[in-house]
């Protein structure tokens, strides 16, 4: 039995070996950053060698120890811009409560310090 249309004649497309996965990334910008702008108690600083680190790893080759620091570089720059970040907003909200706080304990304490004379003399009498 024959075909009206025309077949092509293509080769089966190749089954080669997965894409490989993508490298890992360093995190070397987000680590400077915090080490220069938002060092909170040297965590910039410890993202930043991990960066480093992730990055030698990543251009000898070794892409499992790269993933390796670079989870560690991600994990540090993250507390290091949350602290940065949290801790400001912490102490911004204590002092604004602090500040309403007290102007309330100055406002019922003028009536416990201030002393009315009142016309009428109840003692004397």
């Amino acid at each position: 039995m024959d075909t009206s249309y025309p077949r092509e004649e293509r080769p089966p497309p190749k089954r080669g070996s997965p894409p490989a996965a993508p490298a890992p990334r360093d995190h070397l910008v987000w680590a400077i950053f915090n080490t220069l702008y938002m060092n909170f108690c040297c965590l910039g600083f410890v993202a930043l060698a991990f960066a480093v680190k992730a990055r030698d790893r990543k251009v000898s080759g070794d892409v499992e120890a790269a993933r390796h620091f670079s989870s560690k570089a991600r994990c540090y720059n993250a507390l290091a811009t949350a602290g940065s970040v949290v801790l400001p907003l912490l102490l911004g909200a204590l002092i604004v409560t602090g500040v309403i706080h007290l102007s309330k304990l100055a406002q019922e304490s003028v009536g416990f310090f201030t002393y009315q004379f009142s016309g009428s003399d109840d003692e004397d009498q």
